[in-house]
């Protein structure tokens, strides 16, 4: 990969954290005053929200620069991993549904693609 696509890819990846770090703080503020109710500590919560989110958003760079084997493995882990936390943590409030499923799809057409891949591609 050259370096102009792993700088913007990088870039890509510093904006999604910056933008999930306002959302989770934003959350927690509104916990904090009263407005959202969630169970159990809510710093604890985000924290793992965090860690959660960051595994599609460090992909977006894994996925252009690791190596073959580890590239098709990474997304493959990922990938079940991913639709784990989407399923798991879901509501079945409507926008949820509709976009959960969207993800769910994606995600299944990324582990089929890496499981299908061959190094030649």
């Amino acid at each position: 990969m050259n370096t102009k696509t792993k700088l913007s890819t990088l870039w890509v990846v510093v904006l999604f954290n910056m933008l999930f770090a306002d959302i989770f703080s934003i959350m927690v503020e509104l916990t904090e005053g009263g407005i959202l109710d969630v169970p159990g500590d809510v710093k604890t919560i985000m924290a793992v929200a965090a860690v959660m989110t960051n595994v599609p958003i460090l992909m977006i760079y894994f996925s252009k620069s690791l190596p073959y084997k580890s590239n098709r493995i990474a997304n493959i882990v990922a990938g079940i991993f991913t639709i784990t936390y989407v399923i798991g943590g879901g509501s079945l409030v409507p926008h949820y549904v509709v976009i959960a499923s969207i993800e769910v799809i994606f995600l299944l057409i990324i582990v089929t693609m890496a499981w299908r891949w061959e190094k030649a591609n």
